[in-house]
């Protein structure tokens, strides 16, 4: 039922391009057709980032495509929707921010009890010699999956 999380989409390229740590969960502050959207698969978190501002914490350049049905309102497709996160919460990530010189980035979204969830995390860019490693890392699981699989035929 609606109990359990059900992946929308991720973004691939964050965990590519940054190292991700410290993930806190926020709600998104939606509109009623961009619900019915994302039910349908329409949102995608490429080129997106998380940016806090006035003590509020907003998630920019999210695509959500517009409800197909919807011929009335006509919303922005890239517009800038704010995220829900307790103050202290908020206060912390923006300390490590400052501090540290990390970025916020989005990593996924999900429904959670049939609300709109995204995980965000602090991200701290790659460097190349990063990105071979991960990308021989996923070779290499790759690799094994394969292996296990066939000796199970």
């Amino acid at each position: 039922m609606d109990n359990e999380m059900k992946v929308i989409t991720t973004n691939k390229k964050a965990t590519y391009n940054f190292f991700i740590s410290d993930l806190v969960e926020a709600g998104v502050e939606l509109k009623g057709s961009e619900v019915k959207s994302v039910r349908q698969g329409g949102l995608s978190l490429n080129e997106s980032f998380v940016f806090i501002r006035n003590g509020e914490i907003f998630l920019k350049n999210a695509y959500i495509k517009p409800y197909e049905h919807d011929k009335l309102s006509k919303l922005d497709e890239r517009r800038t929707r704010k995220l829900l996160l307790h103050k202290a919460e908020i206060e912390k990530l923006a300390r490590k921010v400052q501090e540290k010189g990390f970025s916020l980035m989005a990593t996924k979204a999900y429904f959670d009890k049939g609300r709109v969830k995204v995980s965000v995390g602090l991200a701290k860019g790659k460097h190349l010699y990063d990105k071979r490693e991960t990308k021989k890392d996923q070779q290499l699981s790759r690799d094994v999956r394969r292996a296990v699989k066939e000796r199970g035929r």
